[in-house]
This record gives structure tokens, sequence and C-alpha cells, in this order.
């Protein structure tokens, strides 16, 4: 019998438990055996703590995002609000850094950039917030496949599963698979930050030795969610 794993990707939690528990329960009935999160895991969403929480005790493989950074390393003395907005942003930072506390905050900090792990296929897969050049800078889902081919880099690995632009997409560019996971708690098509988000986004990767398929999901919220 075809031996296959399936890998439960996620992306760009931001602190949303809820969206995150919505996302477990529909991967449950499914069923995976890892699961593997690109990064933004607690900033700026309501449950940051729980969120890191529950992440660890699954023993989720994660690696670090624009936001988690920010939380591990950002001088908000030095940072000049331009806008209303930004102050918002960085007060919030402030908030989430309290609850988290310094422990968890040195852990973001330490969270690598990337992840590599071997398919069963005899392919790789590359585990990274934005791109192979730039752990920050993500692919975004209206790039041409030139500008995608620019964040390639010179070893990117068979299949890159990545987040950071919260939009999915499953796009093969030069013999890479790009398999971006969009968003579990900021995903577009909502009411907007504050106001609850209509879905959460979820990806199962299956492979197996005959290769890797791609399930991509939009889990229901309530607007509260």
């Amino acid at each position: 019998m075809l031996r296959r794993v399936r890998l439960l990707c996620l992306s760009d939690i931001h602190g949303r438990v809820d969206a995150l528990s919505a996302v477990l329960a529909v991967a449950e009935r499914r069923g995976y055996s890892k699961i593997l999160v690109a990064g933004d895991l607690c900033f700026p969403g309501p449950e940051p703590l729980e969120t890191w929480r529950r992440l660890t005790q699954m023993q989720a493989i994660l690696v670090q995002g624009t936001g988690d950074r920010a939380l591990a390393t950002l001088d908000i003395s030095k940072v000049v609000p331009k806008s209303p907005h930004e102050r918002s942003r960085l007060e919030r930072l402030s908030e989430v850094r309290t609850e988290l506390g310094q422990l968890i905050l040195a852990r973001l900090g330490r969270l690598p950039t990337t992840h590599r792990m071997n398919l069963e296929d005899g392919s790789e897969l590359l585990l990274v917030h934005g791109s192979p050049v730039d752990p920050f800078e993500p692919f975004c889902h209206d790039m041409t496949d030139e500008e995608m081919a620019a964040l390639l880099g010179d070893d990117p690995a068979d299949v890159i599963v990545c987040g950071g632009s919260h939009v999915p997409f499953d796009r093969m560019v030069q013999g890479v698979r790009i398999v971006n996971v969009g968003s579990v708690g900021e995903a577009p098509g909502g009411e907007g930050a504050g106001q609850g988000f209509s879905h959460a986004d979820v990806t199962l990767l299956e492979t197996s030795i005959a290769g890797v398929e791609v399930e991509q999901i939009a889990v229901p919220l309530g607007k509260a969610a």
C-alpha cells in the first residue's frame, strides 16, 4: 500500500486562536501527521499567548515571520509613528510583548527563518515566511513568473511552503512548486481588521513516492471570529 504523509500547512495566525481552532477542527477530521507554520504567529490578535501555547503543545514546526521578528527585536522607542494606525500598532506591539513575557519573546527571536525537510518522493520542501531570497519578502498571487523567479535564489528546494501575503495559491515557477498557504488570522475577504474575517485558510499537503498533492481550504468563520 502506498504510504502517504499529510502535512498541515498554516501561516499568518496573528494571535487569533479562534481562527486557529477552526482550521484545526477541519484538519483533525481529515487527519495529519505534522504541522508546518510559516510565521506571523502572535501579533496583533487578541490571544497571542494562547496561540503560542497551542502551537508549542502540538509541536508545530515554526519559522519566523515579520511580526515575530518585530516582537522580538523592534526598539519601539526609536520608531516615530506617521499615522494613527501606526501609533495603534506600536501600542498593540507593546501590549503583546507584555502578555507573552521575555521567555517567549526570546524564543520568537530564536526561531529559524527557514526549515527544510525531505519528502517521500525524494524531493525537498522549504518552509519560509516570505521567499528563499528574503525570508521577509513574500511571493504574492499577482506577481508574474519573472517576479517570482527573482525571489527563488540559487537553492530554492522543489516545493516552497510560504505565507506573508495572506492570499493562497499553488503555482509552478521554473520547476519549483510555490504553495502560499494564505492566512489563518487575517485572510482577505472579511470585514476588515478588528471587525472579523469571513474565513481562515488552511492547506493540506499530501506526500508519497508518487509525488505531492495540495488541497487548499477556506474554513468559514462567524462574524465574531
